[in-house]
């Protein structure tokens, strides 16, 4: 059985041993505590029946938890530098594939197709690089991927965003998009201590469940992500101002006001107090106006 890869001393043996630097522009923060790695495992509640796909795994560390608990996982890196470090420690794991490239220019459709049964579902399980977190979240929920649920370790900044609810600092176009699509919770916050080399900052693993159905129904889903955009365009404005300065023009403001009380919504608020449920009202209701703008 391969040695575990997770505790400083081990991990930096793994380096030294293969020669490997580690590249600060591709995130590579390696996590080396096993009780947080077994934590994310337990999170995407995992059994011998499950299909993992995994984005970064960098030196296989968390592979290895998710490789001893799943039926498969279907790992994709980046870092072509990491080969032989993978090979060395996933040897001997049969039910691991890796995959050398962009998770965000891969044919993930045609990646998995090729690994797992046409009828399965996947849970993606990771520790995302900092620096391509939200492109890699979103093109996961939004590609039609065979995806059930999502538990990944990313900025602590970052999944609060993900999780916050209206009037909160955090929340933004960022909440609104993934709530769309996912049902988010913070499992747990996880210090910079506990990865080689430190980040600057503290992580969180959130859990994301795939919504069978879309929160709310819209008219024109394009232009709803649209609305929301300039409704945060400028947060100190209110909603009125932000739809005048950055959707519309001065010359629609009487009807806009108009369309804003018919719906209930006070044209003073600022865009960060608005539910999803009234972003998806006002939508349908300015649908008149989306040529106009």
């Amino acid at each position: 059985m391969n040695r575990r890869i997770s505790s400083p001393k081990v991990m930096q043996d793994m380096i030294r041993r293969h020669q490997f630097t580690l590249k600060k522009s591709l995130g590579q923060n390696f996590l080396v505590d096993e009780n947080i790695l077994n934590k994310i495992a337990s999170a995407a509640d995992l059994d011998e029946e499950s299909y993992v796909l995994e984005i970064g795994p960098g030196a296989g560390a968390l592979t290895q938890v998710l490789a001893d608990q799943a039926k498969k996982v279907v790992a994709v890196e980046i870092d072509r530098r990491l080969e032989t470090v993978l090979n060395d420690t996933l040897y001997g794991f049969d039910n691991v594939s890796v995959y050398f490239g962009d998770a965000l220019k891969l044919d993930l459709h045609d990646i998995l197709s090729k690994e797992i049964p046409a009828d399965a579902t996947v849970t993606v399980v990771a520790n995302l690089p900092y620096y391509v977190t939200t492109p890699i979240l979103m093109r996961l929920l939004t590609d039609g991927l065979p995806i059930n649920k999502m538990v990944v370790m990313i900025q602590k900044e970052v999944a609060s965003r993900l999780e916050a609810i209206p009037g909160e600092k955090s929340y933004g176009s960022l909440s609104i998009a993934v709530q769309y699509l996912a049902e988010p919770r913070i499992i747990m916050t996880v210090p910079k201590t506990v990865f080689v080399p430190q980040p600057n900052v503290d992580s969180a693993v959130i859990r994301l469940d795939i919504r069978t159905e879309k929160k709310v129904r819209v008219i024109d889903e394009p232009f709803f992500f649209r609305l929301v955009r300039a409704s945060f365009a400028q947060r100190r404005k209110t909603l009125i101002n932000n739809l005048i300065n950055n959707l519309y023009n001065k010359n629609h403001k009487e009807l806009l006001l108009d369309i804003l009380n018919r719906v209930g919504i006070d044209p003073g608020r600022r865009g960060e107090t608005l539910t999803i449920e009234e972003f998806a009202r006002l939508s349908d209701a300015l649908g008149e106006l989306t040529d106009m703008s």
